[in-house]
């Protein structure tokens, strides 16, 4: 039986109901909500990430006072001065999750406890105060609840929502700084791929790395995306669709591509991916899958896994399906692995699928919550 990480054991803990946090974030009435005309283009066009919501949720941390100041605001441009530490010295770490509409009109989102933990192990690590758990569950009840019309029901949407701290101090000196400021913003969103399950194309690049021993690769945190977009870049003028990075102490080694974990299907039926190294983010998405496979009954792993077995697999057969995952995209499967010396296609199967079906199903309220991950957030 595999042994549960922190942020598991702590996501699992029980949580008040959403109706004992709302109220927390202070409501300001937006009096420019965006047109009827406006909200139908969005609602029916969802792309990712690219519209906004009406409100988003605000806090400032001082030495003084703490968390304060806490308020549902209307969404709009932040005051930020020039000598802001985060431009300077990058002290920021973010979140991503989603509210999802069910059938009966209630709303729902998935984990809110593992983001909640995993916010702030970043904070730790990045000399950030950390965020009470009741102040994170307020900020999305009180946002979510005031932004409502923003939860689309089309299939295979969702209001995605991205709590984020940041340094706001003033100053010019390498240090952690003494202001920070929380906040949760929305955007009603489809499908992360628009193709859907349809098999990305990934490049392994072996000349670039997210982060190395001791650094921040398990911390989500802007600077390890910032040093994705380089390899993606070239990958994609190259027609690659994402990037799979090494790890940086032997560069032989699978870690996890710029955004999203990675996953291998044996054609045994066993699956595995890359064990926690401090490099790596532990994703949501994986620890669901995680906990899925084994209540299946799957001979399931997270182990060192060498690029040059997964190659070889691949051509053998040995290896059946591979697929990466993230809040973002759930689950997708990869359809070509390459690099400068060698160049594969990966079998589509039905694992990745199933996968993919069993989480949506669960977060749409389409199939029995079994595992607890669901969080009530609003009725209908």
């Amino acid at each position: 039986m595999r042994q549960h990480t922190e942020l598991e054991k702590l996501s699992a803990q029980p949580v008040q109901s959403a109706d004992s946090f709302a109220g927390t974030f202070a409501l300001q009435p937006n009096k420019v909500l965006k047109s009827e005309a406006e909200y139908g283009r969005i609602m029916a066009n969802l792309g990712f990430g690219t519209d906004f919501s009406d409100y988003m949720a605000h806090a400032t941390w001082t030495a003084e006072n703490g968390w304060h100041n806490k308020e549902i605001a209307p969404y709009g441009p932040l005051s930020l001065d020039p000598a802001g530490a985060i431009l300077h010295y990058g002290q920021e770490a973010f979140e991503g999750m989603k509210a999802y509409r069910h059938d009966d009109g209630s709303i729902w989102t998935f984990r809110p406890t593992y983001n909640a933990a995993r916010i702030n192990m970043s904070c730790r690590r990045l000399a950030i105060p950390e965020i009470p758990l009741a102040d994170f569950m307020g900020s999305i009840v009180d946002l979510v609840r005031a932004d409502a019309r923003w939860v689309p029901s089309a299939p295979g949407s969702s209001l995605y929502l991205r709590p984020f701290v940041f340094a706001s101090e003033a100053f010019l000196g390498v240090r952690a700084a003494t202001r920070y400021e929380y906040l949760v913003i929305a955007s009603p969103s489809g499908a992360y791929f628009p193709n859907g399950l349809k098999p990305i194309n990934v490049f392994v690049d072996r000349d670039y790395h997210r982060a190395g021993p001791g650094g921040m690769g398990d911390v989500k945190t802007g600077g390890n995306y910032a040093a994705s977009l380089l390899p993606k870049v070239t990958a994609h003028d190259a027609g690659f669709d994402e990037v799979l990075f090494m790890d940086a102490a032997t560069n032989t080694n699978i870690d996890e591509l710029g955004g999203m974990n990675v996953f291998v299907v044996m054609a045994d039926g066993s699956v595995k991916t890359p064990k926690l190294t401090g490099n790596i983010l532990p994703g949501g998405t994986r620890s669901s899958i995680l906990q899925f496979l084994e209540s299946e009954g799957a001979a399931v792993s997270e182990e060192t896994i060498s690029l040059a077995s997964v190659v070889d697999g691949i051509q053998s057969g040995d290896v059946a399906e591979m697929f990466a995952c993230g809040t973002a995209a759930v689950v997708t499967p990869i359809g070509r692995l390459a690099s400068g010396d060698f160049d594969v296609e990966v079998p589509v199967g039905e694992k990745t699928a199933a996968i993919y079906d069993e989480l949506t199903a669960i977060q749409l309220g389409h199939r029995e919550d079994r595992f607890g991950w669901l969080y009530k957030i609003a009725d209908a």
